[in-house]
C-alpha cells in the first residue's frame, strides 16, 4: 500500500476524503507538527505527500525542500493543498510542486489529483522497482544536465563483483538482500559526505552509478569500500567466510571458485569541456570498469587521462 504523509496542522481534509483514499488503497499517515514531518521524510519518505500551504508558519517551504533533497524517495510527488483565494499569491519556483488542490475540494476530485500526481511521476521518473532509486533514464538526465551546464563532477559506476554466483549460491531472495544493502550504503554515503548536489541511481541489477564533487570524490569511494566491507559478512555464510571463496558455475557450466563478494567503482572525472554527451562518459566507464574488475577485492579506479587532480 503506497503510503501518504499529511502534513497539516488542522482538520483539513475530512472524514469522508480521508475514508475514500484508505478505500482506494492509500495507508494514511497524518502529522501536525514539523519535526515528525521532518523525521519521516528524511529517515522513512513516504510515496506522497499532501502538504498544507502555511504548515507550521513558514515550515511547508522546510518541508517541502527536504522532500525535494532526498535520495530516498527522489520521485516523491508532493500535493499542495491551499485556499483559492491564495492560490494567485504563490510563487512557483518556491512551491515546486506536482498538483494543486483548490480548498474546499470533493472526496471524489481530491482522490482523483493525488491518483493523477502518482500516475504522472511514475511516466516521468522511472525509478527502479527493488531499490526505488532512479533508473537509466534519470540517470542519463543527470549526466547530461550537467554537461550542458558545464558543471565540475565526477561519474561513478559501480557494480558487485562476483554477484551472479552469489545468487546461484544463496538465491534471488538474498540477493536481492545485497542490492537493497549497496543502495543504502551509497544513499547514506553521499547524503552524509555533504554532497547537496549528488545524485544516487540504480542501472538495474547490480550495476549503481553516483555522481559527487570531484574533490570528495576519493574519500566517497574509499568511505563506501569500507563500509561495504563491513556489512558484506552479514550476507555470507560461516562456511564461505572461512574458506573465503564459493563456489559456483561459470557462464559455461564448469565448477568455479569465486572470491566473496566485492565492489569495483569506475570513476570518470568530468571538466568543462572534456564530454559532451552522456554516451562519451559511459564508454569511458566502460574501459574503466573492465581494468577494475579485472582486480582481486573492492577498488575504485579513477580515470586521470586527462591529468585529473583531486
Amino acid at each position: 500500500m503506497p503510503r501518504l504523509l499529511i502534513a497539516a496542522e488542522t482538520d483539513v481534509l475530512a472524514p469522508e476524503q480521508l475514508t475514500l483514499l484508505k478505500t482506494a488503497g492509500f495507508r494514511l499517515i497524518h502529522t501536525t507538527d514539523l519535526r515528525s514531518a521532518m523525521t519521516t521524510i528524511l529517515e522513512d519518505p513516504p510515496e506522497i505527500l499532501i502538504l498544507d500551504k502555511g504548515f507550521a508558519g513558514n515550515g511547508d517551504i522546510r518541508l517541502l525542500n527536504a522532500a525535494r533533497s532526498s535520495l530516498r524517495q527522489t520521485n516523491m510527488p508532493v500535493v499542495l493543498l491551499a485556499p483559492e483565494k491564495e492560490i494567485v499569491k504563490i510563487d512557483w519556483n518556491t512551491y515546486r510542486i506536482d498538483e494543486l488542490i483548490s480548498l474546499p475540494v470533493s472526496p471524489g476530485e481530491l482522490l482523483s489529483r493525488v491518483t493523477l500526481a502518482m500516475a504522472r511521476i511514475n511516466r516521468v521518473f522511472d525509478n527502479n522497482p527493488l531499490s526505488r532509486l532512479p533508473g537509466n533514464t534519470s540517470i542519463i538526465n543527470a549526466i547530461q544536465n550537467r554537461l550542458d551546464h558545464d558543471e565540475k563532477f565526477a561519474v561513478c559506476y559501480l557494480d558487485i563483483d562476483n554477484f551472479k554466483p552469489y545468487n546461484d549460491r544463496y538465491g534471488f531472495s538474498r540477493g536481492d538482500e545485497v542490492i537493497l544493502m549497496v543502495a543504502r550504503l551509497l544513499v547514506n554515503a553521499v547524503s552524509e559526505g555533504a554532497e547537496m548536489n549528488g545524485f544516487v541511481g540504480h542501472v538495474g541489477g547490480d550495476d549503481f552509478v553516483f555522481i559527487v564533487s570531484h574533490a570528495n570524490c576519493p574519500n566517497l569511494c574509499e568511505q563506501i569500500i569500507s563500509n561495504f566491507s563491513m556489512i558484506r559478512n552479514m550476507f555470507l555464510s560461516k562456511e564461505d567466510l572461512e574458506a573465503g571463496s564459493y563456489s559456483g558455475q561459470d557462464r559455461q557450466g564448469r565448477n568455479t571458485k569465486y572470491e566473496l563478494l566485492s565492489v569495483s567503482v569506475a570513476v570518470v572525472p568530468i571538466a568543462p569541456g572534456r564530454f559532451r554527451h552522456y554516451g562519451e562518459v559511459s564508454s569511458a566507464a566502460t574501459q574503466l570498469k573492465h581494468h577494475v574488475k579485472k582486480m582481486s577485492g573492492s577498488n575504485f579506479v579513477i580515470d586521470r587521462r586527462t591529468g585529473y587532480r583531486p
